[in-house]
C-alpha cells in the first residue's frame, strides 16, 4: 500500500523475486504503463536487467510495444554493472526528452500527442543520445 500511497519514500526496495515481480507491477501504474518499468535483479556474481513486462509475445513483431522499460534497463546495466554513470544518464536524459517533446507509444498517449510505434520510439531516442 505505501508504494501507492507515497511512493518517494522508497529509494530500494529489496525483495525475493516473487514479490519483486508482484511491486514492480503494481509500481508500474505510478509511471503510467508496464512499458514504463526497468528492472534489475542484483548480488551474486551474476546480475539480470530485463523490463519488468518480459517479453511479450503476445504483441511481438507488431510495433506496437513500448521500449522504452528495456531501453531505461540497458541504464541501469550500465550504471551499475559497468559502472559507466555518464552512459546511463544519456540514456535517460534522451528517454526524458521524448516524452517531453510529448512522442509517446499508445499505451501512454493522449489525444495531443504524436503517437508511434516501437522502432519509432527506439529511434526517436538514439537520435537525442
Amino acid at each position: 500500500m505505501q508504494l501507492i500511497v507515497n511512493p518517494p519514500q522508497f529509494d530500494v526496495i529489496v525483495t525475493e523475486n516473487m514479490f519483486g515481480d508482484i511491486l514492480s507491477d503494481e509500481s508500474a501504474a505510478l509511471g503510467g504503463s508496464l512499458g514504463m518499468l526497468p528492472s534489475a535483479s542484483l548480488g551474486g556474481r551474476i546480475s539480470l536487467y530485463e523490463p519488468s513486462h518480459g517479453s511479450a509475445p503476445d504483441i511481438a513483431g507488431k510495433n506496437i510495444a513500448n521500449p522504452i522499460a528495456t531501453i531505461l534497463s540497458a541504464a541501469m546495466l550500465l550504471r551499475f554493472s559497468a559502472k559507466n554513470e555518464a552512459a546511463a544518464r544519456a540514456i535517460e536524459t534522451a528517454v526524458n526528452e521524448v516524452l517531453a517533446d510529448n512522442i509517446k507509444t499508445a499505451d501512454l498517449a493522449d489525444e495531443t500527442s504524436k503517437v508511434v510505434g516501437t522502432m519509432e520510439m527506439a529511434q526517436e531516442i538514439a537520435a537525442r543520445i
